[in-house]
């Protein structure tokens, strides 16, 4: 083994613990996979793979738990694969039993030769019957046999999300052999198309990696909505068809993720935090919103219309929300994510509509509170990249409304988290008191006054119980 190679490896705790669970135990175990991929590329390793032999990989993985002081349990019966998981510093070891009869076999059948090079554990020459170790010096994606997406057509999302994440080049023999069997690309189980579409999504570089997709002709089989939003030409505000604005909303997103303090000043920190809260499906609110970017507007092709030579989309915010949550019913997505990304849709235009009521009055933040929650904060920072990403020559492109909608939407999101740290207000009086001073039974009559007194609470204009109650009487 290379020096550096060896470094690298021996450095990774999760690969310390396996050295030593494993050293002795008998039979044979070799690293496989991304550790040793990483390793090459210059990257940080952090997880392992290691193959062992048949009916070696439970007790193997319980060995390395033991070491770690964590836990070990079965993650794939049908591909005889344990995982053990450390207790305190976040890594993991997949041990899976051999798939072939030599480990030379067992990495051919890989997807990709960068993925198809083997270390046995105890250190030794690596094993690369593909020329992995080559393409990971040019920094090529190449399939490891030309049955590579035959095998499993999840590889074809996977090589998108693999050559943005490293920055490498897909072999033209291998783009060749995706475009002609791009036709699968949906054919795998909907929540192994999302976790490949999140790893392209909310990873390092997201907007190669739906070039790759384009090139090879995957968007089309796997987000047929974000395909369908290509040529549907736009009003004056845009310079751009809504596919093209739809990737520079999720550009100036990126953008604006990139520097958080050049747009929201003393704001940032309080928004880094936020947007690195865990969302659902492996999401932070980040990785969220630039899904929320790609999807914001797929509800416009259904909603165009033209009259008087002006193009309008009216409920296309609706439309969306409603596309939004039968992609994500086709992707198996949780329903926490679901239901955000549909209210990102459904919100993005509210902000922009308050532009001509500045300054807002107390009342109007709570209804965009009211009317947001739980997305106040996230579709208000969407609606940025948004109006920003609208270069056109229409009156609402123009310096000085994109200006004033930066500064509204500053001046939301201070309202915003201070909505999320702090929780909803609470009307000053319960249900239980209304009952007992004015004699209301529960019913519709008491939610609105209750709704009723919380707004006013937090506008000010009434405190305390007692002006609750005398507002409640003056209310009904």
């Amino acid at each position: 083994m290379t020096a550096p190679l060896e470094d690298a490896i021996a450095s990774a705790p999760s690969i310390a613990a396996a050295r030593t669970a494993l050293e002795e135990q008998p039979g044979r175990a070799w690293l496989v996979g991304g550790a040793i991929r990483d390793a090459l590329l210059g990257e940080r390793v952090a997880d392992a793979d290691l193959a062992v032999q048949p009916r070696q990989e439970e007790s193997a993985a319980r060995a390395i738990a033991r070491v770690a002081g964590g836990t070990a349990f079965p993650l794939s019966e049908e591909h005889a694969t344990w995982r053990a998981v450390t207790s305190t510093d976040g890594w993991h070891v997949d041990v899976a039993a051999l798939r072939a009869e030599t480990i030379e076999d067992d990495l051919r059948a890989r997807d990709f030769t960068v993925n198809a090079i083997a270390v046995p554990l105890a250190g030794g020459v690596p094993i690369d019957p593909t020329g992995g170790m080559a393409d990971c010096e040019a920094r090529l994606l190449r399939a490891a046999s030309n049955a590579t997406f035959d095998d499993d057509p999840i590889r074809l999302l996977r090589a998108c999300r693999i050559s943005a994440s490293f920055g490498l080049t897909v072999d033209p023999g291998t783009a060749e052999l995706a475009r002609e069997h791009s036709a699968h690309a949906a054919d795998p189980a909907g929540e192994r198309q999302f976790a490949e579409l999140r790893g392209i999504v909310a990873g390092r570089d997201p907007m190669r990696g739906l070039e790759l997709m384009d090139e090879l002709a995957l968007t089309p089989v796997v987000l047929p909505e974000l395909e369908g939003l290509r040529g549907v030409i736009q009003n004056p505000n845009h310079h751009l068809d809504v596919h093209g604005h739809t990737l520079a909303v999720l550009e100036e997103w990126l953008g604006i993720e990139a520097d958080i303090p050049a747009f929201a000043g003393e704001l940032a920190g309080e928004i880094e935090e936020y947007l690195a809260e865990p969302l659902g499906d492996e999401l932070t609110r980040s990785g969220a919103l630039r899904f929320g970017a790609l999807f914001h507007d797929v509800g416009k092709p259904e909603t165009r219309s033209e009259g008087s030579g002006y193009v309008t989309f009216i409920g296309h915010d609706e439309v969306g929300a409603r596309i939004i949550a039968t992609i994500c019913r086709r992707l198996r997505t949780s329903r926490r994510t679901s239901g955000h990304l549909q209210g990102l849709a459904l919100h993005h235009l509210r902000l922009g509509f308050l532009i001509h009521q500045r300054p807002l009055s107390r009342r109007t933040v709570y209804d965009y509170l009211v009317a947001t929650e739980p997305v106040s904060a996230d579709v208000t920072l969407l609606s940025v990249a948004d109006r920003l990403a609208a270069r056109g020559e229409g009156p609402l492109a123009s310096p000085e409304m994109v200006e004033a909608h930066l500064d509204l939407a500053r001046e939301m999101l201070r309202e915003a988290l201070a909505w999320h740290h702090d929780g909803a207000p609470r009307p000053p009086v319960s249900g239980d008191e209304l009952a007992d001073e004015l004699g209301l039974s529960p019913g519709p009559e008491m939610g609105r006054l209750l709704e009723e007194l919380r707004a006013e609470a937090y506008t000010g204009e009434i405190s305390g119980r007692e002006q609750a109650l005398e507002r409640a009487r003056q209310l009904r």
